[in-house]
């Protein structure tokens, strides 16, 4: 059975048996994600992610559109005119023509020869995704495939087949060919999937979950693999996620700035006012919000000798405002991208033209990866300054590394320094993939936008932010302690409710491996969402 990825593990998963079988009736028509093409979102991606959806399908009118893009497809092969990937080579060899008689060998010699990925596997999540995605932008009646591609992709999405797709191989140009061929391949009956979680041969899986491998004919394989939909799916599993992420860095930087005793006077409204950066104000009003009511900022509002707090804590505004409006737009991006068609030939059926163009080169996402990984890497980078403000004796006035008898135990010690060791690390992979470029197929797709390797290096910043949050909650959640009977603000209070009740005290050393692990836990399982679903 397919399972949500930890961050979607929300403890009711929903089965994704055949449709065609045991799979249960959706209850209602929200139970159900219909696809037409222009109207899915990241809240319905989000949804689908955490298995909320009992089946998909396409709507009426999608259909029609395939119905009509095939036609026009069929009205093309009975004219004497070479069409690009219809009747041609691809790439450089693109002036080939190739005798009706071999269409069909044609699409399938292309997906065997472009099935040639490497490295790990693709989290089956993302796979299944992808699969969503491609389904979306073929069915808006401009790649040509016929309506059973499209039956043949819902069932398997709808099963328990899911395609086995090494994560590198592709440049984000041209579509993301290897992996998006590897996914086209197991429609044929061939290569490997994952069976109900076990690997297997596809033709096996295939026929055990009823399903009937597909013939491919002219056009059908390039425009399946002709597309963005890897990049995205990676993407977007890492978009959706830093949702809940933004969150989390604003409440973590509250329950730190309680731990030290810092000052709510850089969250003033009327600091945001004369800097109107919408991000500044919106995690100031959630500072603040976070903060109310806080008897431990009352305590020493007055005849406090620090004039200012260090700037991991004072900035918070201005560092995690930023990170807000860049995630913005990165969002902005991935959302125009949830309905585009970004096959190559485009064919549009009413004007009878057939149009060679460039929307499958990945520059827009590959860019906006970039930028999210930048946003991601300096959330963690001033997580750990944090950290290292409550863990430093030199720093505050709590105990060396938060434990009780320090020198005999290190407590907190290690656990900044492997901190450090993630905020360095992703700087590393902060370097931008978008800018480089390499020619590929004899130098005629001289420029592409290296998109799955920034998807791939968002995902792992993305898992280091969540690993440095959490060993912010621990420190914060330790060092509070100090501070009864006083209590935080009620957002603060409401958060390390939660942590109490699953972390013990730091009396003296443990393995803090497995804090890290049930904070992380508490927060991909939402039991820290009565708090930061408040938030902005």
């Amino acid at each position: 059975m397919f399972q949500p990825p930890a961050e979607y593990n929300t403890g009711s998963l929903t089965s994704c048996e055949n449709r065609l079988t045991s799979r249960p009736m959706a209850k209602n028509n929200s139970d159900v994600l219909v696809l037409d093409g222009k109207s899915l979102t990241l809240a319905k991606v989000d949804r689908f992610l955490r298995g909320e959806f009992s089946r998909v399908d396409v709507s009426a009118g999608a259909r029609a559109a395939v119905k009509k893009a095939r036609r026009f497809v069929e009205k093309l092969l009975k004219q004497d005119r070479a069409v690009y990937g219809v009747n041609t080579g691809f790439g450089k060899l693109a002036n080939v023509r190739i005798p009706e008689a071999q269409l069909g060998e044609l699409q399938t010699n292309l997906i065997r020869s472009h099935a040639c990925g490497v490295g790990d596997p693709l989290p089956e999540t993302t796979v299944r995704l992808a699969i969503l995605l491609r389904i979306n932008s073929i069915v808006q009646g401009n790649s040509g495939v016929r309506e059973e591609v499209v039956d043949a992709f819902l069932n398997m999405l709808n099963s328990d087949v899911v395609p086995f797709v090494p994560s590198k191989g592709s440049v984000g140009a041209s579509g993301d060919l290897a992996p998006l061929a590897h996914i086209a391949l197991n429609l044929m009956g061939e290569g490997k999937v994952y069976f109900k979680g076990k690997l297997t041969k596809a033709a096996t899986a295939l026929k055990k979950a009823g399903l009937t491998p597909i013939e491919l004919v002219a056009k059908e394989g390039l425009a399946l693999i002709n597309g963005t939909q890897i990049i995205q799916a990676i993407g977007l599993v890492t978009v959706c996620g830093m949702q809940r992420l933004t969150k989390l860095a604003d409440a973590a930087a509250a329950i730190t700035l309680e731990s030290l005793r810092g000052s709510d006077s850089p969250f003033d409204p009327r600091v945001a006012a004369i800097r109107p950066h919408p991000g500044h104000a919106l995690v100031s009003r959630n500072m603040l919000k976070m903060l109310h009511g806080s008897a431990i900022r009352e305590s020493h509002r007055e005849g406090d000798e620090r004039v200012q707090d260090a700037y991991s804590l004072r900035c918070v505004p201005q560092v995690h405002g930023a990170a807000r409006d860049g995630f913005k737009f990165v969002q902005t991006i991935f959302e125009h991208e949830l309905n585009a068609v970004t096959d190559n030939p485009l064919l549009f059926p009413d004007d009878g033209d057939v149009i060679s163009a460039g929307n499958f080169h990945g520059q827009p996402l590959s860019q906006a990866l970039d930028f999210l990984a930048i946003l991601m890497s300096e959330l963690g980078s001033i997580s750990e300054r944090r950290t290292e403000q409550m863990v430093n004796p030199d720093l505050s006035d709590l105990p060396p590394f938060l434990v009780e008898g320090s020198g005999l135990n290190s407590g907190l010690m290690i656990a900044q320094v492997v901190a450090a060791a993630l905020a360095s690390e992703n700087k590393v992979f902060s370097h931008p993939a978008s800018v480089d470029s390499i020619p590929t197929s004899a130098n005629k797709e001289d420029h592409v936008s290296m998109g799955v390797t920034a998807a791939l290096k968002a995902r792992t910043i993305y898992e280091n932010l969540q690993h440095l949050l959490c060993i912010e909650l621990l420190a914060g959640r330790l060092a509070l302690d100090y501070h009864k009977p006083l209590k935080g603000g009620k957002g603060v209070e409401g958060i390390v409710d939660v942590l109490r009740k699953h972390v013990k005290p730091l009396k003296r050393d443990r393995v803090l491996h497995e804090d890290f692990g049930v904070i992380r836990n508490l927060i991909n399982t939402g039991k820290l969402d009565h708090v930061l679903d408040s938030l902005e």
